[in-house]
């Protein structure tokens, strides 16, 4: 899994975005991070996509998704797709194999 914390555009209410390569689930991900009361300084997401499998297919999809709410540096999809292309054949293990049967009934 990679993962990278973007800094956030000032002025919407964003404390952080994040955004990632999620090799179990083959999708890329995405989360938008906004403060709460109880935990100001790391708030909650209140935007995550990339949860199922192949949901976001391409670095594209996902920094379309915070694009909006964080800066994009210019070599973001280049890394993203990197980080995908080094787990290509990459097996999964018993373990998660066994967790992918048991929460999306199958193991794609």
């Amino acid at each position: 899994m990679s993962r990278y914390e973007l800094k956030p555009r000032p002025g919407n209410g964003v404390i952080k975005a994040v955004i990632g390569w999620d090799r179990p689930l083959q999708t890329f991900f995405a989360q938008v991070f906004t403060p709460t009361e109880e935990d100001p300084e790391e708030g909650e997401a209140t935007i995550w996509l990339g949860t199922e499998p192949g949901e976001l297919p391409s670095p594209e999809a996902a920094i379309r998704v915070v694009e909006a709410y964080a800066d994009i540096p210019e070599t973001l999809a280049a890394d993203l797709a990197a980080d995908r292309d080094a787990t290509i054949g990459v097996k999964d293990g018993a373990h998660q194999a066994e967790a992918k049967q048991r929460l999306f009934g199958s193991l794609h």
